[in-house]
């Protein structure tokens, strides 16, 4: 999987995932993420639409990371996840807990 920051704010970054978030990918995620927010952004935007395909493990790892935002007094929210993504957050009931919206500029600007 590969994984793009980009700065969205001085508290907000938004991480443009593409690939596979699976059992092979999401201890790199984590790290990732435990990065960023070390740095100062705990406010995450991870963009999915490039993701073909997530598994149970890249699910926990998305939990985790908004537990890892959260603790650091920041949010996770999902931004135009592709349709396998999708499928998989409804079927979980996580779609409840992560916030998802069309994209990435409308979940950095509708913090609230």
């Amino acid at each position: 999987m590969d994984i793009v920051v980009h700065e969205a704010t001085d508290d907000t970054a938004v991480l443009e995932c593409s690939g596979r978030l699976n059992m092979v990918s999401a201890g790199a995620f984590r790290e990732t993420v435990a990065k960023v927010v070390g740095g100062g952004r705990a406010r995450l935007v991870v963009e999915l639409s490039g993701v073909e395909f997530m598994d149970s493990s890249g699910l926990g790892a998305l939990v985790g990371c908004l537990k890892t935002a959260r603790q650091a007094g920041g949010d996770l929210r999902i931004a135009a996840p592709s349709e396998q993504v999708q499928m998989v957050l409804k079927l979980s009931n996580i779609d409840k807990i992560l916030r998802t919206y069309p994209d990435g500029d409308a979940a950095v600007t509708n913090w609230g």
